[in-house]
């Protein structure tokens, strides 16, 4: 049975009251498959940084975990997410209207932790450039981990507000039978836009910043201090151009995330009825993309990945 235009009925037996399925033009058919292989590609990415900095007990370091709570969050979106969102681009939903809402408010956990996680890496990376002498004392491993349970906990009770609606009233404002929508009324979007973007952008820039100009300044001291050649300053050296280089590689991670990442709130700011569908699908796979760039980026910078990488592949055991 057809709908009128040509396009099928989700739930033909309710006439009226079911959805249309898409229309997926010929053009666009590959699309599917090509943002699939992308999923597929982000899961085996991330869980090979899950596992290389959870099995090998040396890469159990504070800047490590936060780049293991990442790639959770990253693992998440491949895994579940981004197969959804191919799914609802090319079909209906047949999960149910509770179904629909766990899936929303499962995107809005993903966000406000993927958000969270940045920041910290932003003040992980401001305190070894800007304070190292104490960065071995106040940056521990244990505080680490709670900072990271306690973003995931915030993210949890935090989406948890935006997707009450839609949990304890599933299907609320769903306008026909398989279709899964999220609405957030003004008040709410203005206030998820200034917690969830504005204020996390500001102070990761900010941060970053800071961070930029004093890795400048190290950077010329430690030119000007070569002709010394001392042992201890050797030594020192060494160790601040291993830091240089880290907070430049997760650099490049945040300046990717805030590049992926804003163009999915000028949504929120434009206004639906100013964004086009396509904008707005565009914009949420430039966000999803960057689950699978982190990965990547690591695997380009970290020689420590490239190793761990090469003994899981190898089945070597952890030293």
């Amino acid at each position: 049975m057809e709908a009128e235009g040509g396009s099928e009925l989700c739930f033909p037996q309710l006439h009226n009251a079911s959805c249309r399925k898409p229309a997926v033009v010929w053009h666009s058919a590959a699309l599917p498959f090509f943002l699939m292989s992308l999923s597929a590609l982000t899961v085996a990415l991330n869980l090979l940084v899950i596992i290389s900095v959870s099995h090998f007990r040396h890469l159990h370091t504070p800047t490590n975990i936060l780049i293991l709570s990442l790639a959770v969050s990253d693992l998440i979106v491949g895994l579940l997410l981004l197969p959804v969102e191919i799914i609802l681009q090319i079909s209906c939903w047949f999960l149910g209207d509770l179904a629909c809402s766990l899936f929303n408010y499962l995107s809005f956990i993903v966000t406000s932790a993927s958000v969270g996680n940045m920041v910290l890496i932003s003040m992980d990376r401001y305190v070894s450039i800007c304070d190292p002498l104490h960065y071995a004392c106040r940056v521990t491993v244990k505080r680490v981990r709670l900072c990271v349970c306690t973003c995931w906990l915030c993210s949890v009770s935090y989406s948890g507000v935006f997707a009450r609606d839609g949990l304890t009233q599933p299907g609320k404002y769903t306008s026909c039978h398989g279709e899964c929508v999220v609405f957030i009324d003004y008040v709410s979007g203005v206030v998820d836009l200034v917690l969830t973007c504005v204020l996390p952008v500001s102070v990761i820039i900010v941060l970053y910043v800071r961070v930029f100009a004093v890795a400048v300044a190290h950077a010329r001291a430690m030119r000007s201090q070569v002709s010394v050649g001392t042992h201890r300053l050797a030594v020192g050296s060494k160790t601040m151009k291993s830091e240089l280089k880290a907070a430049r590689t997760l650099g490049v991670v945040v300046v990717l995330f805030l590049i992926c990442f804003c163009p999915y709130y000028t949504v929120s700011i434009a206004g639906d009825s100013l964004i086009s569908s396509s904008y707005m699908t565009f914009a949420l796979y430039l966000f999803y993309f960057n689950s699978c760039l982190n990965p990547l980026i690591y695997a380009l910078f970290y020689p420590w990945f490239r190793k761990a990488v090469k003994r899981i592949v190898t089945l070597q055991p952890a030293s």
